[in-house]
């Protein structure tokens, strides 16, 4: 039976080129399935995986529930069951797939975490309290983030080139190649203007550099960095609540609901494949508007 798992491994690793990591998640979710059944005497060596019927799942399924995981990982380790039965039927090691009717487990969606009207002011406003190259960027950071509603790679990646000041808008490459013109409003647009004018110039060290905002290293700014500046930032500005690059773009889309604005359109702004992603944002209930 042991070498059955190691084949799924092996073939998940060659057909679909899974990191190692998440071949290690396969084999560490499939070990706790197989340990299951054996802690339950349902696994007869004679017959091997044929014996593995849709009670003896369903019973792990149930025990996997009453386990203190979150529902995403119940859900991750019986989707795991069920591609290897997917594999073992395939590859007509048993003759009837028993996940066939097996329901996997909802996830529970969390409603994202959003910042009130008042605790975005003072998080856009911490970095004023310096006329610096670094504050100036960040001050031009925070309040594109929160006036667009951009990601955290989306932001990072911004070009000189994606960015028409005149016209107050800008281009912003996306998933799947998509653009999207996203516009901001006078306030960010004076703000963008400084850090271009009196900021960028003192940061950039390479003058064919094209990227909008960077490090002290005159480089292109990563993820990382954009996380630590914003925590930095939620504590000068003495937030109970905990902020991640993410809650100003989920601040901005409640925000933007909030304040009347349609739901397509919210959807269009945020880069939304389907709208049921942006219909979450709905029900926050105590979102208030955005300025």
């Amino acid at each position: 039976m042991e070498e059955q798992l190691l084949a799924f491994l092996k073939f998940l690793q060659q057909e679909y080129n899974y990191s190692n990591n998440t071949i290690a998640a396969y084999k560490n979710d499939l070990g706790q399935f197989v340990s299951y059944l054996q802690d339950n005497n349902s696994i007869k060596n004679a017959s091997g995986w044929q014996s593995i019927d849709a009670d003896k799942i369903n019973g792990y399924v149930e025990y996997m529930k009453e386990q203190p995981y979150a529902s995403s990982s119940v859900a991750r380790k019986v989707a795991a069951v069920k591609s290897f039965f997917n594999y073992l039927c395939a590859n007509e090691i048993i003759e009837e797939n028993p996940t066939t009717a097996i329901d996997s487990p909802k996830v529970k969606k969390r409603l994202p975490k959003t910042l009130s009207s008042e605790e975005v002011d003072r998080l856009l406003q911490a970095p004023a309290n310096k006329k610096s190259p670094k504050n100036l960027r960040d001050m031009a950071l925070l309040n594109m983030l929160y006036s667009t509603g951009m990601r955290v790679t989306e932001v990072v990646s911004l070009q000189l080139a994606d960015v028409d000041l005149e016209n107050k808008v800008l281009y912003c490459p996306g998933k799947d190649d998509q653009v999207r013109e996203l516009p901001f409003d006078q306030y960010t647009k004076d703000i963008l203007g400084n850090y271009m004018e009196e900021g960028r110039p003192f940061l950039v060290k390479d003058k064919d550099e094209t990227a909008m905002f960077l490090n002290h290293r005159g480089q292109q700014l990563t993820r990382q960095g954009l996380w630590l500046i914003i925590k930095a930032y939620a504590k000068e500005a003495d937030l109970s609540v905990a902020v991640t690059p993410h809650t100003l773009r989920h601040s901005f889309a409640a925000h933007k609901l909030n304040s009347g604005s349609d739901l397509q359109e919210v959807q269009k702004l945020l880069g939304h494949a389907n709208i049921s992603t942006t219909q979450i944002y709905t029900q926050l209930e105590e979102a208030e508007p955005a300025n």
